[in-house]
């Protein structure tokens, strides 16, 4: 009888000593999972141009980026990566692109977003969003999508009927997008959005280094109104309690230094940044607004700056 209980016991003691380490894995399976949601434009699926000039989405955009470093502190941590190319505020809002349609399956981006939102509570860590670039992107004339062809630079110029129009559309829809996704999250998610960086002052390179620093023409009019955007975007984020990661100024930053020979020697330093971060000056792939992977880069840490 004592053999018999102790045989017993030991078997007991040994099941107790195998299954540990598998419930462990198990429970480690089971953990609940926490979620990032990205949200915005190209910029928010890596959208860059292939080799042949093409645009192409990539695994390497700022939010991809931004996702691996915050894994690696919560390794529970899913990407829930729901941005679509070409998005301007009201398409985010209403639908209507149609390769941004068929990815939501008829709903809009912002609709997906809230119902994500609504859905996970708060499991849902951090949402990012980046929109309102493509309410502007079209009112620049004479930039060729074709990276072979020449800019004229007498062809240079900005719809201003197009920029009243963004901005109209940017001070009344922001504020809408960014009410429903407060509405939506939990309150324990933090919302950052972004400000955007200037690609279109690449174009005071078309006619000259000295014309980078002149205060008429059109890349100078895309810098005031760049900076009409991004006012107008803090105003409407901030009002709604959303967070804001200055992109604007982290471009401004990398290009401070200013060279006194070579390669962007007396360039101002938001144009160095945009040669440096995006595809703008680049002669093969370019001239393309999109960041190449060291402005991603960039935009990840203004970000993470921002998150602290």
């Amino acid at each position: 009888m004592r053999i018999r209980w102790t045989a017993a016991l030991a078997a007991a003691l040994t099941i107790t000593a195998c299954s540990a380490p598998a419930d462990e894995e198990r429970q480690e399976r089971a953990a609940p999972q926490s979620h990032y949601l990205s949200l915005g434009d190209s910029l928010t699926v890596g959208v860059q141009p292939d080799e042949s000039g093409v645009l192409v989405e990539t695994s390497e955009g700022y939010t991809d980026v931004l996702y691996r470093a915050l894994k690696d502190e919560d390794s529970t941590l899913v990407h829930e990566r729901m941005g679509c190319g070409g998005e301007d505020t009201t398409t985010f809002i209403e639908g209507g692109i149609m390769r941004c349609d068929l990815r939501y399956e008829g709903d809009s981006q912002l609709d997906r977003a809230v119902a994500f939102l609504e859905e996970h509570g708060d499991r849902v860590d951090l949402v990012t969003l980046t929109i309102g670039g493509n309410n502007f992107t079209g009112c620049v004339n004479g930039v060729p999508s074709d990276p072979e062809a020449e800019i004229d630079p007498d062809a240079l110029g900005v719809n201003e009927e197009c920029v009243a129009d963004g901005l109209e559309r940017l001070e009344t829809e922001v504020p809408v997008i960014a009410e429903r996704l407060v509405e939506a999250a939990s309150p324990d998610t933090r919302i950052v959005a972004m400000t955007y960086y200037n690609p279109f002052q690449a174009l005071a390179l078309v006619t000259g280094p000295e014309a980078a620093a002149s205060e008429s023409g059109p890349a100078a009019r895309t810098v005031e109104i760049i900076d009409a955007v991004n006012a107008s975007l803090v105003d409407s984020y901030e009002a709604a309690g959303i967070e804001v990661a200055d992109v604007a100024g982290a471009f401004q930053a990398t290009g401070a230094e200013t060279p006194s020979e070579g390669d962007g020697a007396g360039l101002p330093a938001d144009l160095r940044a945009v040669c440096a971060l995006t595809w703008m000056c680049d002669t093969v792939r370019g001239p393309d607004i999109h960041t190449n992977p060291a402005g991603a880069r960039t935009i990840a840490e203004a970000f993470q700056e921002r998150l602290g």
